[in-house]
């Protein structure tokens, strides 16, 4: 029988994490000398090497890939352990990673606001990326719960809607697409397109509304890879974007950005929260999931007063 202690493997994650012992001691609060001793027990106990040392830092190898895997699988398991002590005790503490598409930082801290109110005693540390980057966080148990639009479908998960989430098309006011009705796809494909990168599910979600109109080899398109420079680009009239409606509820309001009347939207997508299947949810996750499932909904900008004070 393997002898593993928690502490190596936490050593094993760290490395893996930052690429360097020094970074990674720096990060656990231990000095190089004690995490290089902690992985050479673990490469002893494995009868393996586990990382392959380069000038730039060190890389697992495929024994050290599948180790860093069944680290992270087993520390979810002795976190969930630590909360369901807590929670059995009553001291409602424990902590939750939670990931969050890059859209969702519109709303997700006023949402972290409101249930740390009523839980004072659980931390919440926020991750935001984009979607395949939250999904690879998610697929490596880097964070135990995933607020996104689409859940994957590659690996097992459990997921469940809290919101609507519309997506639309914007313009500068000046746009001589504004003053249009029913503005069709044909029409929209003629334009300057500015885009989320690859990856994004706004991206994606534009790739299938467009699907038979859009190619990115015949349209005239720019990548841009944030909601927040898109906006900044669409209010310099450079072009007009598929965005997300809870992203600009301000600028709609200050006459900065028009919403076009483009046929078959606001797109209608839903918020999910998501996580693996495999996991069994803690009580942290439980009280926030409750949560999404009891004010998910009113916590999100209200896109609709949005539309009716363009109208």
């Amino acid at each position: 029988m393997l002898n593993i202690s928690i502490r190596q493997l936490r050593s094993l994650l760290a490395i893996h994490k930052h690429g360097k012992i020094s970074e990674a001691a720096k990060a656990l609060g231990l000095t190089s000398p004690a995490v290089t001793l902690q992985i050479k027990q673990l490469e002893e106990e494995l009868d393996s090497q586990l990382f392959l040392r380069t000038r730039s830092g060190v890389v697992p190898t495929e024994l050290g890939q599948f180790a860093v895997t069944t680290a992270q699988r087993i520390l979810s398991e002795v976190d969930a352990l630590e909360e369901l002590v807590e929670d059995i005790k009553g001291t409602s503490r424990g902590k939750l990673s939670l990931g969050v598409v890059s859209t969702g930082k519109y709303f997700a801290p006023r949402m972290i606001a409101e249930f740390e109110k009523d839980h004072p005693g659980i931390e919440v540390h926020l991750t935001t990326a984009n979607r395949s980057e939250i999904v690879s966080a998610l697929e490596n148990y880097e964070i135990d719960l995933a607020l996104m639009g689409r859940p994957p479908k590659h690996f097992n998960v459990t997921s469940n809607r809290f919101g609507d989430h519309p997506l639309v098309f914007i313009a500068h006011p000046d746009n001589q697409l504004v003053t249009k009705l029913d503005i069709t796809k044909l029409l929209l494909a003629k334009q300057k397109l500015l885009l989320r990168e690859a990856g994004s599910g706004t991206r994606a979600a534009f790739e299938y509304f467009m699907a038979d109109k859009f190619s990115s080899e015949e349209n005239l398109h720019t990548i841009m890879q944030s909601n927040e420079t898109i906006k900044q680009a669409v209010m310099a009239d450079l072009g007009i974007a598929l965005i997300s409606g809870h992203t600009i509820e301000r600028e709609v309001q200050y006459g900065l950005i028009k919403i076009l009347d483009v046929v078959q939207t606001p797109i209608r997508h839903n918020w999910h929260y998501v996580h693996r299947a495999d996991r069994k949810p803690t009580p942290v996750m439980h009280n926030f999931m409750r949560f999404l499932n009891e004010q998910g909904m009113r916590l999100l900008p209200i896109v609709s007063k949005t539309y009716g004070e363009q109208a």
